[in-house]
């Protein structure tokens, strides 16, 4: 026996208001369906079937990497003719385990216990408890409390509405048993769909034992119809983030205004400040400091650096016992090697700084490799570009640069050479020496600052 799950993504979300499917509007920086993927994976299934609609086709591009089966609902019919249009190559020995691609946060243990029921024989069926149930099907039982069947809300009379316990949507079953309920579903209702819901009372005219199975925490059934919506399970998601960040020993100064839009994995006895974002794949080691503000992408940081406030660090490698900032910029493929200080309002650009070397402040590194121990004065710029190409510097180890120097790539600096301050450098420089480029100082005596004339 294997698990096939078959993931519903085919709904137009026209109350999202977008050109942007549903299913594609991200929760945490990740899509919505990339999230249910995802949970599935982790339930090891020998297949995973999407069912997207008509005109998905952004839907198929945007997840072209995810290794599912693809299924084309050409006319959106209902979720049980949903649920028919996968079913061919599904063996009739498997369970299926149905879900929704704009549900995200749907538990991994909570699935696996419907689908362990499944294996047992049962149509399994998760619920829900709520104290404002509008909008959901109902649950049906008899007077044994056994579940009977599912009363969607456009089809519900007034008893039924004021059932508390709704249908999540969620459900697992033996395949040869669900094959032959979908073939019997019928449209007679009040949407004039083929609910998958029907199959509960067809299970119990068949003698299959349908078991239900209440979920945990009400956010695992919540779905995405609106934006409003999607802002709410947003904050419910990164509460979960935070949480989880803070149990596995990282102090937040306010869990509610951290932001993780990705893959974060943060070191024990790290700390960060509010208004932190984290984005794309992001390791951050043991011991950190990140100041309020910092916005990290696709980064790693190593043990013991100090981010301090409202740095931007993009795509870059910073190693351990670094100082950044504040006000710091590190662009795509920067990477800095232990105890490197870059001061405020600096900018980096693939570029690679070396063991204890400085660019305290006011400067752009661009295109460098920079040696151990270097000291970059104010105002410093490599300039590397002429307008159609990049250039290299090669700045050697122990080299001191003046305040406001100018590098025009490429050029390359000895080991240990000074440059001193205000000059602008346009061939390579020697090891050792004191290298200058000035325009002598002079004083023009008598000269007078010219004045406006008098109308």
């Amino acid at each position: 026996m294997s698990l096939s799950i078959v993931i519903l993504a085919a709904g137009q979300g026209t109350r999202m208001r977008s050109a942007l499917p549903k299913v594609l509007h991200p929760l945490g920086g990740i899509p919505l369906l990339k999230h249910v993927i995802d949970r599935a994976r982790r339930l090891s299934p020998a297949r995973i079937a999407v069912v997207y609609g008509h005109g998905g086709e952004q839907v198929r591009d945007m997840l072209s990497g995810e290794a599912v089966d693809w299924v084309l609902q050409a006319e959106q019919l209902g979720t049980g003719h949903a649920v028919d249009q996968a079913m061919p190559g599904i063996g009739d020995q498997d369970s299926v385990l149905v879900l929704y691609g704009d549900v995200p946060l749907i538990g991994v243990d909570t699935l696996a216990a419907l689908v362990e029921k499944a294996d047992d024989g049962a149509l399994a069926v998760l619920t829900a408890e709520l104290d404002d149930p509008t909008g959901y099907g109902r649950m049906l039982r008899d007077e044994a409390g056994r579940l009977v069947g599912i009363v969607e809300q456009k089809d519900a009379d007034a008893d039924q509405l004021a059932i508390r316990e709704i249908n999540s949507g969620f459900l697992a079953a033996p395949a040869h048993c669900l094959k032959r309920w979908l073939e019997r579903l019928d449209n007679r209702n009040a949407q004039g769909e083929y609910y998958l819901t029907d199959v509960i009372a067809m299970a119990v005219t068949d003698g299959v034992p349908v078991e239900s199975i209440r979920a945990p925490h009400e956010y695992e059934i919540l779905g995405v119809n609106d934006r409003v919506q999607l802002a709410r399970l947003e904050r419910v998601y990164q509460r979960r983030q935070a949480e989880r960040l803070m149990l596995a020993g990282v102090t937040l100064a306010d869990p509610a205004r951290l932001d993780i839009r990705g893959d974060v994995q943060v070191g024990q006895d790290s700390r960060i400040d509010a208004n932190v974002v984290l984005e794309g794949k992001v390791v951050i080691g043991e011991r950190v400091s990140i100041g309020a503000g910092c916005v990290l992408r696709n980064t790693t940081v190593g043990d013991d650096v100090e981010l301090l406030p409202y740095c931007v660090i993009d795509e870059s490698e910073i190693g351990k016992r670094c100082i950044i900032g504040p006000f710091a910029r590190l662009r795509p493929q920067s990477v800095l090697a232990e105890q490197v200080k870059v001061g405020n309002f600096v900018e980096i650009k693939k570029s690679r700084i070396d063991e204890g070397s400085k660019v305290n402040h006011l400067s752009y590194v661009g295109d460098t490799h920079m040696g151990r121990g270097v000291n970059v004065g104010a105002g410093t710029i490599t300039c590397n570009y002429d307008g159609a190409n990049k250039y290299l510097t090669e700045i050697g180890d122990n080299v001191f640069l003046g305040s406001d120097c100018q590098l025009i790539a490429p050029v390359k600096i000895g080991d240990g050479a000074t440059i001193g301050a205000g000059s602008t450098i346009t061939q390579d420089v020697p090891p050792g020496e004191l290298t200058l480029s000035r325009v002598r100082q002079q004083t023009i005596k008598g000269w007078k600052r010219p004045v406006k004339k008098p109308r």
